[in-house]
Order: structure tokens, then sequence, then C-alpha cells
């Protein structure tokens, strides 16, 4: 798996995409700027068979329809965030108006669900609090988390926009913490880091 991180939008979300050696590409969390990450799938001579959705706050999912007609391919996400991720309430004028909708969203997340995708294999960890429908990506056989804006490097997602909890997000940390310590962990923003390095150093774990 060669993993890409593309900083995109005013607030620099991480839209990742993971590739195989065919060529295959999987897309997480594609917040911004549809055109920018139409020219690494270009340069790279990538196929999108997947978009992997996080969760629904306008940053991680603004590009989503413009990529999703380009390169149409099975969108992923949380019942939980699709119930309001495209409606109008789901701004922060004027940095983001509201996204708009792919044509298909068909698959439906849920604790727990394996998944295969361009020969790579995740499980899906709900992990609400930053919002009602978070997920994490996890990779076993790399051992790689892609954490959303659940977990940070040094810090975890705010619970004070819509449908944040913060009890529900404590107990969504204390799920991650059972995972290996050398598991990689690569968040909706900001740098890499791991599980050990959290659980040593992370005030909120």
């Amino acid at each position: 798996m060669r993993i890409q991180s593309i900083p995109v939008g005013e607030f620099q979300v991480n839209c990742y995409l993971l590739s195989n050696d065919e060529g295959d590409a999987l897309i997480i969390d594609p917040g911004a700027d549809a055109e920018t990450i139409q020219d690494v799938l270009a340069e790279h001579g990538l196929r999108v068979r997947a978009y992997l959705i996080t969760h629904g706050h306008m940053d991680h999912i603004s590009a989503l329809a413009d990529l999703h007609d380009h390169a149409p391919a099975p969108v992923a996400m949380h019942p939980d965030d699709l119930a309001w991720a495209f409606s109008p309430d789901n701004h922060m004028r004027p940095f983001y108006e509201p996204p708009s909708r792919p044509k298909e969203i068909v698959r439906m997340l849920n604790d727990g669900q394996e998944w295969t995708d361009a020969g790579m294999k995740y499980r899906i960890i709900a992990t609400p609090g930053h919002s009602p429908g978070s997920v994490c990506y996890y990779f076993p056989e790399e051992a790689i988390l892609f954490s959303g804006d659940t977990l940070f490097a040094g810090s975890v997602g705010r619970t004070d926009l819509r449908g944040g909890n913060e009890r529900r997000l404590k107990e969504s940390l204390a799920r991650l913490t059972n995972l290996p310590d050398a598991t990689r962990v690569y968040p909706g923003h900001g740098p890499a880091t791991t599980i050990g390095r959290e659980k040593r150093s992370n005030p909120f774990l």
C-alpha cells in the first residue's frame, strides 16, 4: 500500500490516496480542491475504486460529488452522518458552502464491518463523538488506522459542532487504545502518529 496525503481546503484536511501496484486507489475524505486531487490521480495513473468518508463535516466531503462525477466508484459513509451531511445546515461560511451530494452512496457503514477494495482489507471502527457517525478505517495487515477527526497527534476532535458528544468521544478513544501500540495513525488534520505515542503523551487519552 502506498499512502499519499494531500492537504486540501481552508482547514487543511488530509485527503489520503491509498494505492496498490496495479494503479487502483482508495480516496479517504476528499474535502476540497477536486481538481488538485484529480491531477494527482492522473499524474500517477490511478483508478478510483472507492471513496471512504470518516465523517460528514463539510471540510471532509466538499469535493466528493465533483470527484464522483469524474470517477464514479462506491461511496462509503455511516448513516448517522449521511442523514445530515448534504443538508443546507452543513456549512461553515465563508469557507464552505453546503456540500453537493454524489449521485449514489452505496455503502452504509456499521461497526465491525470488513471490506476489501483494490486488494486492501480494512475494518470499520465506529467512533462517535466528534460527530454521530464518525468512523475510523483500520487496515490490520499494515497496522494502519485512518482516524478522521477522532484522534490527532497530541489532541482529539472537538465536540462542540453538530452532533458532537464528549462522553461518546471518550468511549471511542478508549476503544482505539486497544489497538496495538505500533499502529500508525493517519488523522484528518496534522501529522501522523502512533497509538503507543498517543497513549504515552496525549492528555485526552
